[in-house]
């Protein structure tokens, strides 16, 4: 698994999130999107690694632009009831 975040300039409001996480889901096979128009992100969990240029040009044709690009192994966080 992979967890991709993005910086993202142009988001207003809770719409804006919605057009962001709604245009990924379409466009890219994800397992989890959410984005934040507080801090300006989107984070994406998704099986393989995303096309970033793919995710850009996704991204740019809704008017928002991508600043920022990064990707790491992603694990899911395990819970448990003792704090360990």
């Amino acid at each position: 698994m992979i967890k991709t975040t993005l910086k993202i300039d142009g988001m207003m409001c809770s719409m804006c999130e919605s057009h962001i996480n709604d245009t990924i889901r379409r466009d890219f096979n994800v397992r989890k999107v959410s984005s934040s128009h507080t801090k300006g992100t989107a984070e994406i969990v998704s099986e393989d690694p995303l096309d970033e240029n793919a995710l850009r040009e996704a991204i740019g044709k809704t008017g928002y632009k991508v600043l920022e690009y990064s990707a790491q192994p992603y694990e899911k966080k395990k819970f448990s009831l003792f704090g360990r």
